[in-house]
């Protein structure tokens, strides 16, 4: 699966906020995903990341 930043996927399980969609703010060795409902920022390592994606919800538009 092909993420970029700015794209928003499901995870596996919900923040504790309640919600499940979030925003790829950053991706390297870790990737930094922010929660769309209450706006806070988690790190992540890349293999985790990557299992607990569970769908791509939306991708952003390329500028090509």
């Amino acid at each position: 699966m092909e993420i970029k930043p700015g794209d928003v996927v499901r995870l596996r399980k919900r923040h504790p906020c309640g919600g499940d969609e979030w925003q790829v703010v950053r991706l390297s060795a870790d990737v930094r995903i922010k929660c769309l409902k209450c706006q806070r920022q988690v790190l992540l390592e890349r293999g985790t990341f990557e299992y607990r994606v569970k769908a791509l919800v939306s991708k952003t538009e390329s500028e090509t």
